[in-house]
């Protein structure tokens, strides 16, 4: 038998953050009471009547503080701390995520006693890396806040290796063909073009591209401080738009503020425009690219040209080169090596002479000849020359 259909009064729903329907009743000027049998259950009305009656009774809630020592009193430790609120709020909020994640299986283990096979055990399957790594570097800084509030005296997690990345290599960077094809399926004037180019031509996050628009262009230029970063080293940078680009933003409708826009003319957040370039992707039939992707491609191609590695950080933003490196990786060795060795040819001109030329000079006994030294050892000669051996050995016998 469903109930789902009745209309119940006084009922309220909400979901928890793992998406769970939770269903309560709350009559006026009375705590609201859990009920947790199935909505689709006969059971559900019986609670329900319950709950009106008032043989219901609320369930006492969980003390929110953990017990002193724990891993979970750790993890609140440092929430507390500086190196966590100096954060930026998305990392705060990813970082929190992970430690309370692993605060609900185990947070009552006592940290003090906690030993890097304990990290590995609490970090998760190897089979997920990202996730397990992501665990240990939470676990590494929660205790090391420990340590500074004089709560644990070690730190076991930077004992433990971080584990391989099943994507070493990270975002796939794009190939030229594939931004053809993505150029191909979207045509100039679009929103899914203006954000392709926005990407290549700029090489910038995503969580940048969003906040580009006509505010911040001066001489020619886009002058903006990157996201990332921000609070701690903000990096300012002044990327000078590409006559391509400029072409692409005359030919689109954009926003009066930034240049992507919406369906309904607002601005994007980074995670709500990832997810709809994903869908501009998919429908390009290019479910392997990504957005970062782009940044990538925009360094490789920047390589390729023949810029050095610090004129590639000073359009990426990068602070080191090790970062520069990483992202130039999928440039054309081809490419690069045709580059290089013109540069080496321009540096080094040779000469060019005949053969038969050679052949047909006449020898001046004053005139520099070539010779082999290939494999001869060196030696001192007298300024004057080596004189012939029989004439030595005449010279000498004439004077005796």
């Amino acid at each position: 038998m469903k109930v789902r259909n009745i209309r119940f009064k006084f009922i309220i729903e909400d979901r928890d953050r793992h998406g769970n329907l939770r269903v309560y009743v709350r009559l006026p000027g009375k705590p609201k009471l859990r009920l947790r049998a199935d909505p689709n259950s006969v059971e559900f009305v019986a609670e329900y009547h319950a709950a009106l009656a008032g043989d219901l009774k609320p369930t006492k809630k969980r003390s929110s503080r953990p017990a002193p020592g724990t891993l979970h009193s750790l993890c609140i430790v440092y929430y507390s701390s500086a190196s966590f609120t100096l954060l930026a709020p998305r990392t705060q909020h990813v970082r929190r995520l992970t430690l309370d994640r692993l605060c609900e299986a185990h947070g009552h283990r006592i940290a003090a006693e906690m030993k890097p096979p304990n990290v590995v055990a609490v970090r998760g399957p190897a089979s997920k890396p990202e996730a397990a790594n992501s665990v240990v570097k939470a676990l590494r800084l929660a205790f090391e806040a420990g340590i500074q509030a004089g709560v644990v005296t070690h730190n076991p997690a930077r004992m433990v290796k971080l584990l391989p990345s099943a994507t070493p290599d990270g975002f796939h960077s794009w190939t030229p063909a594939e931004v053809e094809q993505f150029e191909n399926h979207y045509p100039i004037s679009s929103m899914a073009r203006l954000a392709l180019a926005l990407l290549l031509y700029t090489a910038q996050r995503r969580s940048d591209v969003v906040r580009l628009g006509p505010p911040m262009v001066k001489d020619g230029a886009l002058h903006f401080v990157q996201v990332k970063g921000a609070q701690r080293k903000p990096v300012a940078m002044a990327v000078p738009i590409r006559p391509e680009l400029w072409a692409i933003i005359d030919a689109t409708p954009c926003g009066t503020e930034t240049y992507i826009v919406s369906s309904q003319g607002k601005p994007f957040t980074k995670e709500s425009f990832g997810n709809r370039f994903r869908e501009w992707c998919n429908e390009a039939g290019l479910p392997h690219c990504a957005a970062h992707g782009l940044r990538k491609a925009s360094a490789a191609r920047l390589a390729e040209a023949g810029a050095t590695a610090n004129e590639i950080a000073a359009v990426t933003g990068h602070r080191t080169l090790k970062e520069v490196a990483r992202y130039t990786a999928a440039a054309s060795q081809k490419t690069m090596a045709q580059n290089a060795m013109a540069r080496f040819t321009t540096a080094t001109k040779v000469p060019k002479v005949s053969h038969s030329e050679v052949a047909a000079s006449e020898w001046d006994e004053t005139d520099s000849q070539p010779y082999e030294n290939s494999g001869a050892d060196k030696c001192v000669v007298p300024r004057g020359g080596i004189e012939p051996p029989t004439l030595r050995f005449s010279v000498a016998c004439s004077t005796n």
